[in-house]
């Protein structure tokens, strides 16, 4: 159409296709491509071995729920200083006196004391420990069925113009313990009689010798001043040995039969001789208590072997537990072994020193004094009733007849086991304290323990009762069968070895709790710096200045470990790091009478604690110490502390060879000496030295680090809180794990059940702490081959434990 004025301004426009608004979109769209294959690959990289990784890898990523609890590195929903006076005000006067009323009042032998576990249990449970168990053995145990003990005399008579002799009873020991109304136990028709547990059984009638302490040097001297044993009966003080140590030696000597009783001598200056009352009228030893007791050889036996799983265990030596099961727990149907390698053969008794006078009278005149052959044997209480301590033999005409009739069985016992589960379930604190005793009381031993042990257990109830949960795990322990030799503690930690191997962290003993007013301790050096720390934050009940603490009024000495308590198979089996601790008697307190119808609630109450206030004071210790080891973020072991002990345990070893044996030994072997101070003592010094160089930096590192947990870190700085719970983790296994280092999986020549290197009981003294026992008895024995061996296996356990620390 034309376009004119009348057609609209329109224009037909010739439109192009549009350009690319790119000029390069192939490129783009590839570029893009391999941006996003490489993001989705470095994805797949870094993700996909987070699949194959161990947890305790990625529990530490911060989308994973990586710290024990939400309050972490602080103590979950109660602060720590909040526990602690809960823990402090908690323990009550009255209250651990009305618990140790209920233990002390009727006897509870192990075995025999079923109604005292369920007791037990039923209190922990009401106190807030809801997972409280009874876990049994079947152990084998001995018990009384008759004794006797007299002094016979020759009469001649005539009849006619034949002579015969007749033998007459000169004196009958009563063997009991007097009755007393003061004492409320004393009497009870149901007390235990006087015995030694896995004592033999036998009628012997022999001349008898007095053997002062019965320890293995007394029996050195007899034989040395031509007094033999051999076919006698031997007299002999309780005191510087265990008991069975000298049952011991008297059966290696060829003695039939033994007889110990306590000695007023050692009473030191609180005797009736000084004109100090006799208990119960006064703080003095009551003249007819008696010290009942194992017998068991806690040092040295016969070769024996056993077979278990198909497995053959060689054991040569002593050994805590059921002794027809070493090595394995005493579960019903399992294989049983005969006693013989760990119990006596001839019969004994424990009297008292009332029943001792006739016999040691009667002595008087024959033989040499008993100070004429050393320092040692000089002393005794009872010059002053008529004894002269005469060693004998007794006399042609006077023979000593000793009868003692067991009932072994193979019966139950029953631990309490109560737990609190931590957030950290690889790392366990395990506290102890055995119920049974060898008389109705026990009101020191074990009992005075025993009542402490449930206000801890009130204490820590009132915790949870406020949501706060420990981070470490705690098991509490109320064994049975400690008397007869440590059998409860034993068989449980052969039964969970591989458990507490891996988890635990420490053991923490209460035998006897109070018994005085000394505070008395042992421990491996790695907790020295902990009780040191726990003394100093409790009152003591004896301040002689305002404000002490059990610190302030203790000398701060640390025993090393032995034996003696549950406190053994922890530390000397199982390389758990260990503490036994306690109030004691001391010089001018009232006579603890041990294993005695008089260890009582009666005698407790009026002479042993009045009060109560050191049994409270044990009570706040213990508990503080526990919770201290559960809840300090880094275990609270000093691994210098350790180190130190090394280097002073190797110099007394040292010292002994310069003096008493040096010469003795030069005139055996001049080149064994010499080569055993060349190669012995100067690697083990340079071992113990890189110990102490590596220990003190990694407690140094522990220190900077426990100052970071301090500090408030944001949540936006997550990663920072995720390092520093990894680094705990890290040092918190070197501790844990240290001690295990010294454990040789051999163990100790002729007692292989104890396997470690640094502590042992003493061979012939089954109490107190032997120190590299290994080499300290090759060197005593002059074996200088064998003492080189133990210098290079100790070497190797220090490096092994050098290393753990790095």
């Amino acid at each position: 159409m034309a376009r004119s004025e009348r057609t609209p301004l329109l224009l037909t426009v010739q439109v192009a296709p549009a350009p690319q608004r790119y000029p390069h979109n192939t490129l783009r769209r590839f570029c893009t491509t391999v941006l996003l294959v490489s993001l989705i690959a470095t994805l797949v990289i870094f993700s996909l071995p987070l699949a194959f990784l161990p947890s305790q890898v990625t529990s530490y990523l911060p989308w994973a729920l990586s710290y024990p609890h939400r309050d972490w590195p602080q103590s979950y929903a109660l602060p720590y200083n909040e526990l602690q006076d809960i823990l402090m005000s908690s323990p009550e006067e009255e209250r651990i006196k009305e618990w140790s009323r209920y233990y002390t009042s009727g006897p509870h032998l192990a075995g025999k004391n079923f109604s005292q576990a369920l007791w037990t249990k039923s209190k922990w449970q009401e106190f807030g420990i809801a997972d409280t168990s009874i876990v049994s053995y079947d152990v084998y145990l001995n018990y009384p069925l008759g004794h006797r003990l007299a002094l016979l005399e020759k009469k001649s008579t005539s009849e006619g113009e034949a002579t015969k002799d007749k033998w007459k009873v000169k004196f009958e020991a009563s063997l009991e313990e007097s009755v007393h109304e003061e004492d409320g136990t004393s009497g009870l028709k149901d007390r235990i009689p006087t015995f030694h547990g896995y004592s033999a059984s036998g009628n012997v009638t022999a001349p008898f010798v007095y053997a002062n302490y019965g320890t293995h040097r007394d029996f050195e001297d007899l034989m040395n001043a031509n007094i033999s044993v051999k076919g006698k009966i031997v007299l002999a003080k309780y005191g510087i040995v265990f008991r069975g140590l000298k049952v011991k030696r008297a059966q290696e000597l060829g003695a039939v039969g033994m007889v110990t009783y306590s000695d007023p001598g050692d009473d030191g200056g609180v005797t009736d001789e000084n004109g100090v009352h006799t208990y119960p009228s006064g703080p003095a030893r009551e003249p007819s208590s008696v010290q009942r007791g194992s017998v068991q050889f806690l040092s040295k036996h016969n070769n024996y072997c056993v077979v278990v799983l198909l497995l053959m265990i060689f054991y040569e030596g002593i050994l805590p537990g059921d002794p027809t099961t070493p090595g394995y727990p005493s579960k019903p149907g399992v294989p049983r072994q005969d006693p013989k390698h760990a119990i006596p053969s001839i019969p004994s008794l424990p009297i008292s020193y009332l029943d001792a006078l006739p016999l040691l009278k009667a002595l008087n005149g024959y033989g040499p004094k008993a100070s004429s052959l050393n320092e040692r044997w000089e002393g005794g209480g009872l010059g002053y009733k008529g004894v002269e301590y005469n060693i004998g033999p007794s006399p042609n005409g006077l023979l000593l007849n000793l009868v003692n009739e067991q009932e072994y069985v193979t019966t139950p016992i029953w631990n309490v086991i109560g737990v609190i589960n931590g957030t950290l379930s690889d790392e366990v604190v395990v506290v102890g304290n055995h119920r049974d005793a060898w008389v109705a009381g026990g009101a020191a031993d074990p009992n005075s323990g025993s009542a402490a042990l449930i206000e801890m257990i009130k204490g820590f109830g009132k915790a949870l009762e406020k949501g706060w949960r420990p981070l470490r795990t705690i098991v509490f322990a109320s064994w049975d069968g400690e008397e007869y030799g440590l059998v409860g503690s034993t068989e449980w930690v052969e039964e969970f070895l591989p458990w507490l191997s891996g988890n635990a962290v420490a053991y923490l003993n209460v035998d006897v709790g109070t018994s005085g007013p000394r505070f008395k301790t042992a421990a491996s050096p790695v907790l020295n710096k902990a009780l040191y720390e726990i003394t100093s934050l409790v009152p003591s009940p004896n301040q002689t200045v305002r404000g002490q603490t059990v610190r302030d009024t203790w000398d701060g000495y640390i025993q090393t470990m032995g034996s003696g308590s549950d406190f053994t198979a922890f530390q000397d089996y199982a390389g758990i790091p260990s503490v036994d601790m306690g109030f004691a008697y001391d010089n001018g307190t009232p006579i603890y009478h041990y294993h005695s119808n008089f260890d009582s609630f009666d005698w407790m109450d009026k002479f042993g604690d009045p009060g109560w206030h050191y049994h409270v004071t044990m009570a706040k210790l213990w508990s503080l110490l526990a919770a201290k080891l559960a809840e300090t973020p880094i275990i609270p072991f000093n691994a210098t502390d350790y180190a130190d002990g090394l280097g002073s345990y190797l110099k007394s070893v040292e010292d002994g060879v310069n003096g008493a044996n040096a010469p003795a030994a030069r005139a055996d072997s001049r080149d064994g000496l010499k080569g055993l101070f060349d190669t012995t003592f100067t690697h083990l010094k340079r071992s113990i030295k890189r110990l102490h160089e590596t220990a003190v930096e990694l407690d140094a590192y522990a220190a900077e680090l426990e100052e970071r947990l301090g500090e408030n870190i944001p949540w936006w700085k997550w990663w920072k809180k995720v390092q520093l719970f990894y680094e705990v983790k890290k040092i918190n296994l070197k501790y844990k794990y240290f001690e295990r280092q010294f454990l040789y999986p051999q163990g100790l020549d002729e007692r292989p059940w104890f396997k470690h290197v640094v502590f042992a009981p003493g061979i012939w003294t089954g109490y107190s702490g032997a120190t590299f026992p290994g080499l300290v008895e090759s060197i005593t024995a002059k074996n200088w081959t064998n003492a080189r061996r133990w210098s290079g296996i100790i070497d190797k356990r220090i490096k092994l434990a050098t290393g753990q620390l790095k």
